[in-house]
C-alpha cells in the first residue's frame, strides 16, 4: 500500500463524516475516560469520528485490532480489540475468531500474525511501519552466527522478519527471553539481533551467550549519565527501563522488564513518581489507570510505531488494502520458531 494521506483523506471523506465533534465527545465519555488524562478534549474532539467509525467497520469486517503498547492513546484505549507487548499479542494472533486482523504496530509483527493466522486476514494500516531491530538481521546472518558457533541454537528476538524466524530455532521476547535462553540445551546459544537484550540476558543466566550486534533506535539512546542526572534533578522518582537499552543503563534503573513487566511493576509498586526508559506512549497509555502515579519525562519516540495513526486504520478497514502476505515455505518455518517460543512460554507458566 502506497497512497498519499491526500489520498487517504479524499476516499474516507467521500464515505464518512469526520468532522471534529465536541457532541461525540460527550456521547463517547466512557472511551474518553480512559485517556483523558493524557488526551485534551479539543483533540478527542478530533479522534472521536474516527473511533467512531473504525469500531462500527470492525463489526461489519468481522475484525479485531492488536494495538501494541506503543501506540498512541487513541489507538490503544480507542479502537484495540487486544493490547500488549510482542509475546502478549502473538498469542492471542494465534486465537483470535475473527476473519481480520488489523496490526496496529509494526511490520514484523503483521507477519507474526499472519504466520501463525495464514487463513486470515492480515491489514497493515502503513508498509512503512518498520523497525530498525527487524532491519538489522538477514538469514545470511543467522547463517553466520550458526558458522562460528556449530551446534548453538539460535534463539530470535520476535522483533525479526518471517525470513529470519525461519532461519532460527526458536524466538523470544524481552519477557520470556531469560527462560527461553535457559531452556536451551547447549551450553552456548546465540541470540539475534539485539545485542543489548543479549548482554543483559547473559547478566542473568547460566548459558554462555554469542549475539548479533543490533539495536533498537528507541533504547539505544538512553545512557547511564541521562538517569544519573535525572535521579539528582528528580529525587525519589522510580526509574524503570526496557532491557533493550544498554546493560549499563539496566544496571542504574531501579527495575528492568519486558513491556508487560513493566506494566506489572507500576501497577503493583504504585510509586509516587517513575520515569520509563523505553518509548514514550507506554507511560500515556497506562497513566489513567494509575492516577495516583506522577509519569515524568524524559522519553524517546519510535519514529515507525507513529506511522500508524487513526486515519490509515480506518482507510485500511475500509478498502481493504494493505494486505500482510508472507511466502508458504517461509511462514511454515517461522511458524515453527514461534509457536515453539509460544508453546514454551505456557509450558513455564510466562
Amino acid at each position: 500500500m502506497n497512497v498519499t494521506h491526500q489520498s487517504i483523506t479524499n476516499v474516507l471523506s467521500q464515505h464518512y463524516d469526520l468532522t471534529p465533534s465536541t457532541e461525540l465527545v460527550e456521547e463517547m465519555q466512557e472511551t474518553y475516560a480512559r485517556m483523558d488524562r493524557v488526551v485534551t478534549p479539543p483533540d478527542f474532539a478530533i479522534y472521536a469520528p474516527y473511533i467512531k467509525a473504525i469500531n462500527a467497520l470492525k463489526k461489519e469486517r468481522n475484525a479485531v485490532i492488536l494495538g501494541h503498547n506503543y501506540m498512541t492513546p487513541e489507538i490503544f484505549h480507542g479502537v484495540s480489540d487486544f493490547v500488549g507487548d510482542s509475546l502478549q499479542l502473538a498469542m492471542k494472533a494465534s486465537d483470535v475468531e475473527a476473519d481480520v486482523i488489523v496490526q496496529a504496530g509494526v511490520h514484523f509483527m503483521a507477519e507474526t500474525s499472519k504466520i501463525l493466522s495464514p487463513e486470515k486476514i492480515v491489514l497493515m494500516p502503513d508498509m512503512a511501519a518498520g523497525c530498525s531491530l527487524a532491519e538489522s538481521i538477514t538469514a545470511e546472518g543467522i547463517d553466520e552466527m550458526r558458522a562460528k558457533y556449530p551446534g548453538a541454537p539460535v534463539v530470535s528476538y520476535v522483533n525479526t522478519t518471517a525470513e529470519v524466524k525461519a532461519a532460527s530455532d526458536i524466538c523470544c521476547t524481552s519477557s520470556n527471553a531469560v527462560q527461553i535462553v535457559d531452556a536451551m540445551e547447549s551450553d552456548t546459544v546465540i541470540m539475534t539481533p539485539d545485542r543489548y537484550l543479549a548482554q543483559n540476558v547473559a547478566n542473568e543466566s547460566r548459558k554462555n551467550i554469542v549475539y548479533w550486534p543490533g539495536s533498537c533506535i528507541v533504547h539505544e539512546q538512553y545512557t547511564a549519565q541521562d538517569l544519573r542526572d535525572f535521579r539528582k534533578w528528580n529525587p525519589g522518582t522510580r526509574l524503570i527501563a526496557h532491557p533493550e537499552c544498554p546493560p549499563e543503563v539496566v544496571a542504574e534503573a531501579d527495575f528492568s522488564g519486558s513491556t508487560s513487566g513493566i506494566i506489572k511493576y507500576v501497577s503493583t509498586e504504585k510509586p509516587e513518581k517513575a520515569m520509563l526508559i523505553t518509548e514514550c506512549s507506554m507511560a500515556s497509555n497506562i497513566a489513567d489507570e494509575l492516577p495516583e502515579v506522577d509519569f515524568v519525562g524524559p522519553c524517546n519516540m519510535c519514529p515507525y510505531m507513529k506511522k500508524i495513526t487513526l486515519q490509515k486504520i480506518l482507510y485500511v478497514l475500509h478498502t481493504m488494502e494493505g494486505q500482510v502476505e508472507v511466502d508458504a515455505e517461509i511462514a511454515e518455518k517461522a511458524r515453527h520458531s514461534v509457536q515453539a517460543m509460544i508453546d514454551l512460554s505456557r509450558k513455564l507458566g510466562l
